[in-house]
């Protein structure tokens, strides 16, 4: 940990800003718009706009860093996400907002594909499953630290969103002073979904409805606060709480999804995701149900991305599995797009008010549930013994950082397949050796 942490300790800290930059954004469009009276269905609109920008970052940043490098890439993106940072308060109506975010969410997905191509070639063999630990720790640190910094200013002037700004132009320092070689860029062509649904349609479906809870929690979660009357310092540690539960139980999960059936433990996870939404529409009027609420979700969820992921990969050859991971992300994509437009129409007035942002994620988490246990009886389980290395991903990561976790994954697993061959062979030559 000391040997990533020194080699790689500016990039993480300048993700660390971005992420705080980022996550304060999200929570402080979500409080500003209530206060300029927005509805629920203009705000789902602003929220779903930056995961149009985001899908579409993840698609073209990698052509962009071909023709310019990874330096200009870098710069030009993060200098248009704080220009947009500070154009928000001045701009406040929703088309532009939108605009704004659809900006914001490509700038973000291109500006983490630099970082993490960097970081991983920071990193080797030995210490990469530690540098994909600390940059998911990071990343949820970061947002969870933005809900603290909501405190210092007042969402209805500029001074919040003139810290914001800052803070991602301050990020573009450590970053790009500390790195000296330009680290080599590719990335796999995506598989085809259709080969991707025959291979996995729990994986496909699953992320897809995981997208869509996702994109609840990180965009409308703030809105869901303001709607219903809490304080600021109410609302950012609501927000935090979802990415707090994903930080403690990121470990357990990953822990005993390498021991157990893991259409099992989808199943179950789901299933406590789901009754922590219903425990959140129901008693979400007592604040302190409302934070345990929010820790079951968010540490139920999160740790199923990765879980995905991995049950996925255990139907592939090791040579696919960096091609599906991409198929899985833009899949993943697509269902953060519609989560916001679904949870605003569900919380608007006439319908079901604040509490349909519980209600989404409920259906959504019972869903998966449900169609896990559907799976269960269409083919047998991959042994445990067959099963691969899970390797934790944020839902935050782009499809480079996935791609790069599932190598780590395979190179994992492979140096423990020949530690054991090794061992056997050993224990063979042994025993000759004691009859002869």
């Amino acid at each position: 940990m000391k040997q990533v942490l020194s080699s790689a300790w500016a990039l993480l800290l300048g993700v660390g800003l971005l992420m705080i930059g980022n996550g304060l954004q999200g929570t402080l469009l979500g409080v500003r718009g209530e206060i300029e009276g927005f509805s629920t269905l203009q705000m789902s609109f602003v929220m779903s706009a930056y995961f149009v920008g985001f899908l579409g970052g993840s698609r073209l940043t990698p052509e962009m860093i071909r023709r310019v490098g990874h330096v200009r890439v870098f710069a030009a993106l993060a200098s248009f996400i704080s220009a947009v940072m500070i154009l928000y308060p001045v701009f406040a109506d929703p088309i532009a907002w939108s605009l704004g975010r659809v900006v914001i969410g490509f700038c973000f997905s291109g500006v983490y594909v630099t970082a993490e191509s960097w970081l991983n070639n920071a990193s080797d063999n030995e210490n990469r499953g530690k540098a994909l630990s600390l940059y998911m720790i990071v990343q949820t640190a970061g947002i969870v630290t933005a809900q603290a910094l909501m405190l210092l200013g007042d969402p209805a002037g500029f001074d919040t969103f003139v810290l914001a700004s800052v803070l991602i132009s301050v990020s573009f320092a450590p970053i790009l002073l500390s790195i000296s070689p330009t680290p080599a860029f590719d990335t796999t062509k995506p598989m085809s979904l259709r080969e991707l649904m025959r291979f996995s349609p729990l994986g496909c479906v699953g992320m897809f409805l995981m997208g869509g809870v996702f994109a609840a929690q990180f965009g409308m979660s703030a809105v869901y606060g303001a709607r219903v009357g809490l304080s600021l310092v109410e609302i950012s540690g609501f927000v935090a709480t979802f990415y707090v539960g994903a930080i403690f139980m990121q470990y357990p999960l990953g822990w005993l999804s390498d021991r157990m059936d893991r259409r099992v433990l989808i199943f179950l996870v789901a299933i406590g995701g789901g009754v922590g939404a219903l425990m959140g529409m129901l008693l979400g009027g007592v604040y302190a149900l409302l934070l345990a609420s929010a820790f079951l979700i968010g540490g139920m969820t999160n740790p199923l991305y990765s879980l995905l992921i991995a049950y996925t990969n255990d139907y592939l050859e090791p040579d696919d599995m960096a091609a599906a991971s991409g198929g899985l992300i833009f899949i993943n994509g697509l269902g953060a797009i519609a989560g916001p437009l679904i949870t605003g129409w569900l919380m608007a007035d006439g319908v079901f008010g604040a509490p349909g942002f519980f209600l989404l994620m409920a259906v959504l988490l019972l869903a998966l549930a449900v169609y896990a246990a559907y799976r269960m009886t269409q083919r047998p389980s991959v042994p445990i013994e067959d099963t691969g290395t899970l390797a934790p991903v944020s839902p935050a990561s782009t499809p480079l950082m996935v791609e790069f976790a599932q190598e780590y994954a395979i190179e994992t697993d492979q140096e423990a397949q020949d530690a054991q061959e090794a061992q056997e062979a050993e224990a063979a030559g042994q025993k000759d050796a004691n009859a002869a």
